[in-house]
Formats: C-alpha cells, structure tokens, sequence
C-alpha cells in the first residue's frame, strides 16, 4: 500500500511538471512578442527623435547665421544712418565727465 502511494505521488508531480512545462511555453512565447514589440516601438522613438534632433540642429544653424547677419557692425550703422539719422560723432561733440568725490 505504501508503494502504491509513493507510486501516486511520483505520478502527480509528474503530471504536475507537465501541466507547468506545458503553461511557461505560451506564457514565454506571449513575453517575447511584448519584448519584440515594446522594441520595435523603441526603435521607432528613437527614429524619430534623431529626425526631431536632425531639424532642430538645421534650425539652429540657420538662426546663427541669422544672427551673424542681422549683428553685423555694416548693418547696423547702416540702420543707424538711414533709418534713424544718426551719424557718427566728431571729436568735438564728444563731451568728457569727470567725476570727483567718494562712491556711496
């Protein structure tokens, strides 16, 4: 009798690993197909990042030339003269300060 339960105890764990190989199969075939999708959607972020940074780095480009152009010293004593009738000062229309006394 004893071996008959020992018989249906090696049984049962047998049946037992069976029923949980059987299980981890589909449930590791449904990890992989998260995983492969989870990184094909990272790969398409990331794709789309380096043309979101690709732009922005043409942009910039473009706003420091801008820059350079539109600060150039020519342009803007051209602006001074034309637009807003400056002219550049003779010697003797420069009035020297001097200041004397203590700083507070």
């Amino acid at each position: 009798m004893n071996q008959i339960k020992k018989n249906r105890l090696k049984k049962g764990i047998e049946v037992f690993l069976i029923i949980i190989f059987a299980v981890s199969i589909p449930a590791l075939l449904c990890l992989y197909a998260f995983q492969a999708k989870r990184y094909t959607d990272l790969t398409k972020e990331i794709k789309e990042l380096e043309s979101k940074q690709e732009r922005l780095i043409e942009d910039n480009k473009k706003l420091v030339g801008e820059i350079s152009i539109l600060s150039s010293a020519e342009r803007i004593e051209q602006i001074a003269v034309d637009e807003l009738g400056m002219h550049k000062a003779e010697s003797d229309d420069i009035i020297r300060v001097e200041m004397t006394g203590e700083k507070k």
